[in-house]
């Protein structure tokens, strides 16, 4: 008989575990579905309290969509501040600033001064009232009441311009323009407006009201070269801050807006219009009453005569203090933070340099629709002589010329020809072809549309062809233009160019973006025969004790070879057929070897002129600050005439040296005359342009006309060998060429 499990125990006792399990589960579904829906009516009733219509459930909809777009908003916003709060990620932002530093030009001769002095800053507590009172009623009424950015002052202002079709009031806050003098620059940008406003806030919560203020007044730029107003007040009016009068004052706070407009050196009626607009404002604001000004409206404030001071050298002061900040960041200047400064300026062709670019936009601007300019002259070691950053300081302080990011045009093929020279597969006489090619879509273009065929290559970089440039960038490369361009690229950065450089099609064109200091840079390479360098301005750098801590020669960083000189051989001797048969001719100089090239971007928008001679490398650019098109402004137009007049100067009373690979030219200089007392034959020099032979020619035509007086006219031989002579003690150079006539 078999053996029955169902009938077991145990068998019966897991039977009823697991129907009892079965059970319990249906049991717990059920009542967990009863609960479930009893809590969704409870929800439900509960949420019918809330139920809304007409226009109750409107404004409910709008504040929910408010609410989402304020999630949304703020996160955008945390985005945007993000590179407003990484200027200030270093604990001494301030302290950065708090420099003093008092410049000389390469002569010995002060000609400005940058940081604040410890011991010249005016507490703010030692200021009269009325001082304090004309800056708030006229840059910052509700100052006190704002947490760095004032919508009502904004909207106002936007009102009266409103009104008066124009910019007449700006929003800014005293705080806003603080921010802007200690982080940012003056680039009329919607990103520089951004980052404005975020440091606004930023400082006003961790700086107090009277701190604010306090660096506003010791920062702010004034005119006549001061920064902060006690240095203004000492320079108008001959005394400090503390002393002003009411109308001394009023004539202060009115220059925070429009300093070289409103300048009492400059524009006294104007100066003495705006003083009594500040005064006006007092009144308004509540300050004073209406008798309290009528002395100071009747007796408006007078500056000291100042007589023929020469403007300082605004531009290259700023920076050549960037670069003492950043040599005092790196610990190379001790602990001290009064510093003596021998700049390499040369003060005489700063003033010439900046009187050429502001007579050739005044003169010829209009015609071609330029508004600004800019120029950078420099020594082939990267000693920076001269800085012109735009066509007014005062208007704008944006440097131009140092921060400025422009597309270079055609002044970027010598790194295109001189990579083609390393690659070994071309010289200059290689026969290039100036004919159509597209890469993919991209179909380049010469400038005025024709195409000139088979030609020597350097005929090509003289006439600034633009399919030969793209067609080396392909040769370049093997075949792969992109190959081709990275090698171009890393030639640039060879050279010194920090520009981002993005690879695009068109590169080879000068497309990419450069700064007039980058292109600077890059042609001191060529002009020392492929040396990188780094520009500078700081010579010697001695401490508050006049202790000598930093020399150039010993400390500055040493120019490094990059670049075969023979290939630099070659570049130069094709940028000469720039200068001498090609677009740059407007920019020779009589007896002097140039080489350099133009440059010219689309619809106009800028226009180069870089050149170089063995003393010498000079950058000028022009265009507008808006990127509005000139009208048909090449490189080979103003920018290289420009060029030829700031450079003339220059070259003059210097000793020449030869461009790497070239000599000198002595028969192209200009002519000097001897004449014999007996109005005989003329003697013709070819003078060498440096000062000694001026003064010995002029020496020797002296000594001629008081021999020929006493004993008759000089023979030939004896001119001759005047002429020799002179050729010997005055020129360290070959003799010049002796003609007769």
């Amino acid at each position: 008989m078999a053996y029955d499990f169902r009938k077991a125990r145990w068998f019966r006792a897991i039977r009823n575990a697991l129907l009892g399990l079965d059970s319990w589960i249906d049991s717990t579904f059920y009542s967990l579905g009863v609960d479930t829906a009893e809590l969704w009516r409870s929800y439900a009733g509960f949420t019918e309290r809330f139920h809304v219509r007409g226009a109750t459930r409107a404004a409910v909809e709008i504040a929910c969509e408010g609410l989402t777009l304020g999630v949304f908003g703020g996160m955008v916003l945390v985005v945007l501040a993000q590179p407003a709060f990484r200027l200030t990620a270093s604990g001494d932002w301030l302290k950065k600033t708090d420099l003093a530093v008092t410049f000389q030009d390469r002569y010995g001769k002060e000609v400005g001064r940058r940081g604040i002095l410890h011991d010249d800053a005016v507490p703010l507590d030692q200021y009269p009232d009325y001082v304090v009172q004309a800056v708030l009623s006229t840059e910052d009424r509700r100052f006190y009441d704002h947490w760095g950015v004032d919508p009502i002052g904004l909207l106002r202002a936007f009102t009266v311009n409103a009104r008066s079709s124009g910019v007449v009031q700006g929003g800014s806050t005293l705080t806003q323009q603080l921010a802007k003098n200690l982080f940012l620059s003056n680039e009329r940008t919607l990103t520089r407006k951004i980052n404005e406003a975020f440091l606004a806030f930023w400082l006003e919560s961790h700086l107090t009201k009277k701190e604010i203020l306090q660096l506003y007044l010791d920062r702010a730029y004034m005119g006549g070269g001061t920064f902060g107003i006690q240095a203004a007040a000492q320079f108008y009016f001959g005394r400090s801050i503390k002393d002003v009068t009411l109308a001394q004052a009023a004539m202060l706070a009115g220059l925070f807006k429009a300093p070289t407009k409103f300048a009492p050196h400059v524009n006294l009626p104007a100066a003495r219009a705006r003083a009594n607009d500040v005064l006006n404002n007092m009144v308004v604001a509540g300050y004073l009453r209406e008798n309290q000004i009528a002395d100071a409206l009747r007796n408006p404030a007078s500056p000291v005569d100042r007589g023929s001071e020469a403007a300082p050298p605004d531009w290259y002061l700023d920076w050549a203090f960037d670069e003492i900040k950043a040599l005092a960041d790196a610990g190379k200047l001790g602990r001290d933070r009064v510093f003596t400064v021998r700049a390499a300026l040369d003060s005489a062709l700063q003033r010439k340099a900046e009187e050429t670019i502001d007579q050739m936009l005044r003169e010829s601007g209009p015609g071609f629709n330029a508004h600004q300019g800019a120029a950078i002259v420099l020594e082939p070691d990267g000693a920076v002589r001269t800085i012109v950053g735009g066509r007014d300081y005062a208007a704008s302080q944006f440097n131009r010329a140092t921060d400025a990011q422009r597309q270079p045009g055609s002044s970027f093929k010598p790194y295109v020809y001189l990579t083609a020279l390393m690659s070994g597969k071309f010289t200059p006489d290689t026969t290039v072809v100036d004919a159509p090619i597209c890469l993919g879509n991209w179909c380049p273009r010469n400038y005025g549309g024709s195409y000139k065929g088979a030609m020597p290559m350097w005929n090509a970089l003289a006439h600034s062809l633009n399919t030969v440039a793209v067609r080396l960038s392909v040769a370049i490369g093997d075949g792969d233009a992109k190959k081709g361009r990275a090698r171009i690229i890393a030639t640039a950065r060879r050279l010194g160019v920090t520009a981002p450089l993005p690879d695009t099609q068109s590169l080879p064109l000068g497309a990419d973006e450069v700064s007039p200091m980058d292109q600077a840079t890059g042609y001191s390479a060529f002009a020392n025969g492929g040396k990188r360098v780094k520009p500078y301005a700081a010579m010697e750098i001695y401490n508050s004790r006049g202790e000598l801590i930093y020399s150039h020669d010993r400390d500055g960083e040493k120019p490094v070879q990059v670049v075969d000189p023979r290939y630099i051989n070659e570049l130069v001797f094709m940028m000469t057929q720039v200068v001498e048969q090609g677009t740059g001719r407007r920019a020779q100089l009589d007896g002097i070897k140039v080489a350099g090239k133009t440059g010219t971007t689309n619809e106009y928008k800028d226009a180069w002129f870089c050149g170089y001679t063995g003393n010498f490398v000079g950058i000028v650019w022009y265009g507008n600050d808006d990127d509005q098109p000139m009208e048909k402004m090449t490189g080979g137009s103003l920018p290289a005439a420009t060029w030829h007049d700031i450079m003339a100067f220059a070259h003059s009373g210097v000793d020449l040296k030869p461009l790497p690979g070239l000599p000198l030219l002595a028969e192209q200089g200009p002519v000097a005359q001897l004449t014999d007392s007996g109005g005989g034959q003329t003697l013709k020099v070819r003078e060498q342009l440096t000062r000694k032979s001026s003064q010995a020619l002029g020496t020797i035509e002296n000594l001629m006309k008081s021999v020929g007086e006493k004993h008759g006219a000089l023979d030939l031989a004896q001119r001759r060998y005047a002429a020799a002579e002179l050729s010997t003690i005055a020129i360290r150079r070959p003799p010049p060429i002796v003609n007769l006539r």
